[in-house]
């Protein structure tokens, strides 16, 4: 496929930082008697995240408290929203785009329900024009922001000259559930964060950045159980099965033979969702990245995506993007060839072999 240059993505955090030791002492007020749950908080703190950011404080009703699902609903898209709009807004300052220019915008939110979706509202917030291109997206989850990119690449490829803008926002506050009890709960009320990011993706270079060069994507046969979601009259739930565990190790065979294709022997640089200290560890080990303990994180391949997840934690399909922008800040060499690489539900996965150009 042609390339598609991508430019610094603007991340927008919101007010409300959480330390992982307010969450726990949160789930020990809530579940006093709870059987093992001493045990459960061991297994949460070992997430590595400090700190993440919610859109409202803990204690909130529509977080920790009792609100039922349309009005935790309700907030989680204007929070999405009011994120979403802040980010594009900064992204096209910063390149120094109109919004005369946009050609398409493509959209994911998956913790904030509503018709129209996002795309609809940017229109309006923006003042994009009436007639720009929408590929709207609101299942994805996790792996959003890179399957985002690869629409964009892809519609860039299509419409040469074009500029494509990409917003995700995710409210995973949302999902903050004490009507959820089990081992994997407690360990996402620990991860999970909000925020809302966005970029630019063009035929012709904005900037210094990433070039993609081309995309793959991939659901892991039999695994629509692996990752899921759940509505009930509580709000928002999010499961997972103990096979999960081993989906990044399983979609690996898969990935290099795309990566044979691509001719891309060596990563020397990564963008992968920051989704947990397994995830990522399970895919530098599927990749061969270097995870000699003695390694300085600093060294590391993946070290934006470390840095990521322990300030910020799990940001859902924002994740990728929030560590593609930390990668500005210390860049691979010009010419470096890379892999951007995301995960969701069930289990899905979206990569983009990519060239780093200063």
């Amino acid at each position: 496929m042609p390339p598609a240059y991508v430019s610094r993505p603007t991340v927008a955090l919101p007010p409300h930082q959480v330390t992982t030791d307010e969450i726990c002492e949160n789930i020990q007020h809530a579940h006093p008697n709870l059987p093992r749950l001493g045990v459960m908080l061991r297994y949460a703190r070992r997430t590595q995240v400090a700190t993440r950011r919610f859109t409202r404080p803990l204690a909130h009703r529509a977080i920790s408290g009792n609100a039922p699902i349309a009005e935790r609903n309700e907030i989680a898209f204007t929070d999405a929203a009011g994120l979403a709009v802040q980010a594009a807004r900064q992204s096209l300052q910063a390149a120094r785009i109109t919004v005369a220019d946009v050609d398409c915008v493509v959209t994911s939110h998956t913790t904030s329900w509503t018709v129209p979706g996002l795309d609809v509202h940017l229109i309006e917030e923006l003042g994009l024009r009436p007639d720009v291109r929408r590929i709207p997206m609101s299942t994805l989850g996790c792996v959003g922001g890179a399957h985002a990119l690869a629409r964009a690449a892809e519609h860039v490829a299509a419409h040469p000259g074009n500029t494509v803008l990409v917003v995700v926002a995710e409210m995973l506050s949302t999902v903050y559930s004490h009507q959820d009890t089990n081992t994997e709960s407690m360990i996402y009320k620990t991860l999970f964060g909000d925020s809302g990011g966005a970029c630019l993706v063009t035929s012709e270079p904005l900037g210094p950045g990433l070039r993609i060069d081309s995309v793959w994507e991939y659901v892991l046969p039999g695994s629509r159980q692996r990752y899921s979601g759940r509505l009930d009259a509580h709000g928002l739930h999010f499961d997972s099965e103990r096979s999960a565990t081993e989906a990044v190790s399983d979609i690996m065979p898969a990935l290099h033979g795309h990566l044979s294709e691509q001719h891309l022997e060596q990563v020397e640089f990564t963008v992968l969702h920051p989704g947990g200290p397994r995830i990522i560890e399970d895919a530098e080990r599927g990749l061969g990245i270097d995870q000699e303990p003695g390694l300085e994180d600093k060294a590391k391949v993946t070290r934006h995506t470390w840095s990521t997840m322990r300030e910020d934690g799990n940001l859902g399909g924002v994740g990728v993007l929030s560590v593609l922008s930390r990668t500005h800040d210390d860049p691979p060499a010009d010419g470096a060839r890379g892999l951007l690489l995301g995960f969701g539900p069930g289990f899905a996965a979206t990569a983009a072999t990519a060239t780093w150009r200063t």
